[in-house]
């Protein structure tokens, strides 16, 4: 053995609690430290070391020349994307993970598996899915969107009578996925699965009452009645059920419809149920894009937002955002594993039969999968379902706090009502690109928000999904925004 390997090994009892320690400081510091540290020029990759110099050597020169440059994306106001961190009990989970280094993919080796078969039964119980539908993990929302379609291919060659597994997505002809407002993963799915971008349709979408300006918004964690819907802009609301009927009689045959419980910059939600009940009428494989949004169904008062999706086909769900484990991390739903076998499955000798219950090597594209369900384990395990829903109601709260903050300041308006823990707004007067770019720089050291364009309006998004935020920090984001606003507009 190398020697200095040998050493660490030797010392490494010593060496985990110096990386623990460094571990505690910058979490220590996740409040006060820039949310994005200003940009540098590019650093020059440095040559590969020749000799060795040790895991001390590489943790003090990952803290001198790395750390200083990293965003605190897992701290509160980290507001980019739909970013969660990773909750005490899940940051413990994934570092056993590491050190128990499992490929979990052959039931000769089993106790992962069996593990992420109860962690998906748990998050099953979480979602509201019946047990007709089985579940495995996957990196993120891009691998379930495309493991879910990959699924609806081959139903598509069932329907067919022939199998794109076998004999190639060209043995299908042309194919229609329809959809409202797809996320961009599910073109890039498409894309991968050899069924083209250009096999997505774009449904109508029910028609909202336009405004000027958003709505006043009810009290932070207090939904408006639903006796009196609020005006809002024209935008991508959901999906229009009616169109949908016509565009799946327009061309008869087998099709995929793919739904969004949580639209990117709004959070709309198409009606599940509705869709579902079309099935009567058309044949129809019904896949549902609930990455963030299947986290409604934790809140009593917002679980109505994913009525109906158990009856989908499958379902996406990204976990390193709401559940607040650590990247990568995402489950994928199935009504139908037997087909999620027949297309994944690896044929090797050393890997046994696929039998009636498929190892996870048989489930995925993944041949090598991390014991990522271990994370989840450990946050499911430690806080429960009202723990969860506690983080779920408060990110909403601060949501909805973040959004009246900005529609009482003149400087801004909301492009769209807070519907649950997104806030899309812009610039009251000329919010061209430019400007706003120059708002999100200005503050980003206190807050980071990520820019989209609504209804042809270019805006900013502020997603909430950490489990630390907190009103505070909502207060130090709007103030934040008001300054950056004060100073380059």
């Amino acid at each position: 053995m190398d020697h200095t390997l040998a050493t660490d090994l030797a010392r490494l009892p010593e060496l985990l609690e110096a990386t623990r320690r460094a571990a505690a400081d910058a979490l220590e510091a996740l409040d006060a430290r820039p949310v994005v540290p200003p940009a540098g020029p590019p650093r020059a990759p440095e040559p590969l070391p020749t000799h060795a110099a040790g895991a001390e050597s590489a943790l003090t020169a990952f803290a001198e020349r790395w750390a200083p440059r990293l965003s605190a994306s897992a701290g509160p106001r980290y507001l980019g994307f739909v970013t969660g961190g990773a909750t005490p009990a899940a940051l413990a989970g994934d570092w056993l993970t590491a050190v128990h280094d499992q490929n979990s993919n052959s039931a000769m080796d089993g106790a992962g598996q069996d593990l992420e078969r109860e962690t998906v039964t748990w998050l099953r119980d979480l979602f509201g899915l019946t047990d007709a539908h089985t579940g495995t993990f996957v990196s993120g929302a891009t691998m379930s969107n495309t493991t879910g379609l990959a699924i609806a291919r081959e139903w598509l060659g069932e329907r067919l009578g022939v199998s794109p597994s076998e004999d190639g997505a060209a043995a299908l002809g042309p194919v229609r996925v329809l959809s409202g407002a797809p996320h961009s993963s599910i073109a890039k799915a498409l894309s991968v699965l050899g069924l083209g971008r250009s096999s997505l349709v774009p449904v109508p979408t029910r028609a909202r009452r336009a405004g000027r300006r958003a709505p006043r918004l009810p009290c932070p964690g207090r939904a408006a009645p639903p006796s009196a819907p609020p005006p809002t802009p024209p935008g991508r609301p959901p999906l229009d059920p009616a169109a949908l009927d016509r565009a799946l009689a327009d061309t008869p045959g087998p099709a995929v419809v793919v739904a969004n419980a949580g639209t990117v910059n709004t959070v709309d939600f198409d009606d599940l149920r509705a869709i579902a009940a079309l099935r009567e009428r058309h044949a129809f494989w019904l896949h549902t894009d609930a990455a963030f949004g299947a986290f409604a169904a934790l809140s009593p008062d917002h679980a109505h937002l994913v009525d109906g999706l158990d009856a989908s086909d499958s379902v996406c769900v990204d976990l390193h955002k709401w559940l607040n484990v650590p990247y990568d991390s995402a489950v994928q739903f199935t009504r139908r594993q037997d087909l999620q076998a027949r297309v994944f499955q690896n044929s090797a000798a050393y890997l046994g039969p696929l039998g009636d219950h498929p190892d996870l090597v048989h489930l995925t594209p993944e041949n090598s999968h991390r014991l990522r369900a271990l994370a989840a384990w450990f946050t499911l395990r430690a806080y429960g379902r009202e723990g969860h829903r506690e983080i779920v109601e408060r990110d909403i709260a601060c949501a909805r706090a973040l959004g009246a903050a900005l529609e009482r300041d003149p400087a801004f308006r909301l492009l769209a009502p807070v519907r649950l823990n997104v806030v899309c707004f812009t610039l009251a007067d000329d919010p061209t690109p430019a400007r706003l770019a120059a708002l999100r720089e200005a503050a980003q050291g206190e807050v980071f928000v990520t820019p989209t364009v609504y209804a042809g309006t270019p805006g900013l998004r502020a997603a909430f999904s950490n489990w630390r935020t907190t009103q505070a920090d909502v207060r130090r984001a709007a103030q934040a925004l008001r300054t950056a606003a004060k100073g380059t507009v």
